[in-house]
Order: C-alpha cells, then structure tokens, then sequence
C-alpha cells in the first residue's frame, strides 16, 4: 500500500489553469468591480469562454473521485479576488441544491438554465436564510401549499441574503410544507425565470465581496408546477411519513446542500488568506527600514512563518474533509464543519496579520490587503456561523444534543 500527498499532474494542470486566470483576468479587474460593487459580468463571460463557468466543468470537477479539484479551484479563484470568486461560484450553491435534491430529469432540465453561454451567461441562486432565520434553519417560515387539482405549489414568504437574489435565471428556494416536522417538514423548489410574485429589494451594500450580488428575495404567491418540487412529490410524501413515524433521517436539503459546500467555502477563504500572505511576504522583503528589509526583524518573520503554517494547516483539514465528503466517510467528528471553521478563522486572521505588516500603507486602499480582510471576514458568519461550525462539531465529539 502506498500514500503520497503529491498533487497528481492532472491537478497541478487544473491548479496552473485556474491560477492563470486568476493572476490574468481576476486580479487586474478586482480593485474596479469592488469600487462599483456590481456584478463583473465580462469577467464571467471569460470564464465561460474557457469552459471555466459551465456545469460540464463543474461536474468534471465533482466527479473527480479525490475529492480535491473543487477546492483546488476555488483556492486560486478567491487567491484571484474574493468577490468576483464568488461572483464566479455563488451559482454552484444553487447547483448544489438541484444536485443534492433533484431528480435525473429535474438536473438536466434546471442545471443548465443556470449557467446558459458564454454568449448569454446566466446565474443561480440559493434562497434559504431568512430575515429571522439564518443558521436556525427549523425557524423557516416561506410556506409552500400544495394544489392538488392544479398539480401546483405555492410558495409565499421572504428570503435574505441571496447570492445573485434577484438577478438570477433559476432560484432554488427552501420552503416549509409541514410546519409540525420542524426542518424535517421543509422542500426544495426550482423558480423558472420571469415567474410572476418573486421579487427583490435593491442590492445589499457589503463589508466584502462587494463584486458579489447579495440580496433579500421576497416570494408573494409564488405560484410553480409540481415539476418544480425538487425530488418530486411521491418522495416528498414518503419522506414526510417517515418523519412523522419518528424515523430518523439525513436532516433538511439545506443541510444537505451546505454539507455538501463547506470544503469548497472553506477553499475559498484560505485562497484569500494565502493572497494576503503573499503580498505581505513580498511586501516585507522589499520594504525596508533602518537599512534593512522589514523581514529581518524576527517580529515581523514570526508572524509570516505563522502565517503560512495556519494556511497549510487549514488547506489540510479542507482537503480531508473534501476527500471524505467525496468517498461517503462519514464526518464523524464533524470535519465538514471543522475544516470551514479553521479556514475562516485563518483568513480572518492572516488578511489582518497582512495590514499589520504593511501598517499604515495596509490601511489604504493603494494595498490590495485591507480588501482582503474585507472580504475574510463573511466566512466567519455565511453558510453556518463560527458558532454553527462548532455547535455541530461539539455535538459530533459528544454524542450528546448540545444547546
């Protein structure tokens, strides 16, 4: 039996392809589309020129039976810029939940209206946070009814803090069927475009990944075909009877979606960590006082060899828990979670390390870092709080129903 940790060539080639772009089409663009905070959408154009922005790519990614090609990707994307990163990915969150949900049919109907051409790109959206609801997900209240005679699905309710809310061709919208099953009695939704009653406020102006579209979605009478119930009405049945017979399942499709996510999310964010190192490295080897590089002084050398050991050590817990998640281990002792809590937390701290380096001048925005830090800090909060992540790990390693 052998064990290496040496990327194959076939994920150095990815690795190469996507920094390429990052360090070409990414990074010149990033200081621009976070003053206009809108949505970069020749940079996306690009990425689907390349194939980089299509579910065949994704799903190439998805397949890879490593686990690695997802968060390989995204690390040299968010290493690119956090928030045109996420203006590339948000889609696949709302893939995800089609993916995880969906039946065969649905995937090949809905999946690719997501993402259309490099001619006429499109996006997707994930809509399950809401205004009083955000990792509590049993507190959801977007209602959907059903109409038997109509074969037809209303949804009413509001939805907060969208990636691409509003501006996107398909909406994936987690919704309550059951109120008395708690997140047990909840479904997925499909939203066609242009379907009448789903609205949005103006975009939500961020701390970070201001290229990103955020947005609250509001859902008056949302009226879609029974086509649109992710999985189909025979499983949601079923699966309801189970949940009132007290059988124990595999949780809500939110949870199933963000379990599904977390590696990647946690990809992202050392992407921006080990961007922020790196300027702050060159920085601090060119910068000199008293006669000498700033490096030399053990202060600032300390900190950078800190730096780059939280980094690696975050990348490895994401890649175990991507292999896991790939190879049905179960997270036993929460890794999913560990890994996206870790990646957060390094990110946060390294962008801010990186300002502290370069003082006064990574205060401004002339330095890419205080950016950097902007856009670490939401991976402490979205797709389950810093608090979440260890909520979830604590009741792993206990085996006990931590409050």
């Amino acid at each position: 039996m052998t064990f290496s940790m040496e990327l194959s060539e076939e994920h150095t080639d990815l690795r190469d392809w996507a920094h390429g772009f990052a360090a070409d089409v990414i990074r010149p663009a990033a200081a621009e589309w976070d003053e206009r905070e809108e949505t970069p959408w020749p940079v996306l154009q690009e990425a689907a020129k390349i194939e980089l922005y299509n579910f065949e790519t994704l799903a190439s990614f998805w397949g890879d039976e490593t686990g690695l090609s997802l968060p390989i990707v995204n690390e040299e994307l968010f290493w690119g810029d956090g928030g045109i990163g996420m203006a590339i990915f948000g889609t696949t969150l709302a893939v995800a939940g089609i993916f995880s949900s969906g039946t065969p049919e649905q995937m090949v109907e809905f999946i690719p209206q997501c993402y259309g051409d490099a001619a006429d790109v499109k996006l997707g959206a994930f809509c399950s946070s809401e205004p009083e609801s955000g990792s509590d997900v049993s507190a959801m209240r977007t209602r959907a009814t059903y109409d038997e005679a109509k074969d037809e699905w209303t949804l009413t309710g509001a939805k907060a803090w969208a990636t691409n809310g509003g501006i996107a061709n398909i909406h994936v919208v987690q919704a309550v069927v059951d109120s008395s099953l708690g997140s047990r009695g909840q479904a997925a939704f499909v939203v066609p475009p242009n379907t009448p009653g789903l609205e949005t406020a103006k975009k939500i102006k961020k701390m970070g990944l201001r290229a990103s579209h955020t947005a609250d979605v509001f859902l008056d009478d949302v009226k879609v075909p029974g086509s649109c119930l992710l999985g189909g009405k025979e499983k949601l049945d079923e699966r309801l009877a189970r949940a009132r017979e007290g059988v124990k399942s595999k949780g809500s499709s939110a949870m199933q979606t963000f379990e599904l996510s977390r590696p990647t999310v946690g990809a992202q964010a050392i992407g921006i960590a080990r961007a922020a190192y790196e300027y702050a490295l060159d920085y601090a080897k060119s910068r000199e006082t008293f006669g000498r590089p700033i490096i030399d002084n053990q202060s600032i050398a300390f900190t950078l060899a800190d730096m780059k050991t939280e980094i690696d050590a975050a990348r490895m817990l994401v890649w175990r828990a991507a292999w896991m998640g790939r190879n049905g281990v179960a997270f036993e002792a929460g890794e999913g979670s560990m890994s996206k809590l870790k990646a957060g937390r390094v990110a946060v701290w390294a962008t801010e390390r990186a300002i502290q380096i370069l003082g006064g001048a990574g205060y401004s925005r002339e330095h890419p870092v205080e950016r950097m830090h902007r856009d670490s800090k939401i991976y402490d909060i979205f797709e389950g709080t810093e608090q979440i992540q260890q909520l979830v790990i604590a009741r792993a390693i206990s085996g006990r129903h931590i409050a």
